[in-house]
């Protein structure tokens, strides 16, 4: 099983921008989709974005148009650009398989914090 983990979070200013890493620990380069999942404090984790085999995207509607997933093979590393962040977006930030496929272990996270 793959493992992941993630960086690059820390503390973004209403309408920041930052960009989150996720490092896998072997090819990702077959995985039918690779996805970031945001869990809010209090709340469930939920899929945000998602990598699609062949090179599709898909997001959640509360991020559409504002954060964007890519992949690097070679590198087999994720990375999700988040732009215009709101208040909203604060929480921790995890990689694994796009749902339902998700592997049962999650690395730790990265935490990201928006405030003036």
């Amino acid at each position: 099983q793959v493992q992941f983990v993630e960086s690059g979070g820390g503390l973004v200013q209403p309408g920041g921008s930052l960009r989150l890493s996720c490092a896998a620990s072997g090819s990702i380069s077959g995985i039918y989709a690779v996805g970031w999942y945001h869990q809010a404090p209090g709340k469930q984790r939920e899929w945000v974005a998602l990598f699609i085999l062949g090179g599709s995207t898909k997001y959640a509607d509360s991020v559409k148009g504002r954060f964007t997933i890519s992949k690097d093979n070679a590198k087999n590393t994720v990375y999700l650009d988040m732009n215009n962040v709101k208040p909203e977006d604060a929480g921790v930030y995890y990689c694994n398989r796009g749902p339902p496929f998700e592997y049962a272990y999650w690395g730790q996270g990265t935490q990201v914090t928006v405030s003036s």
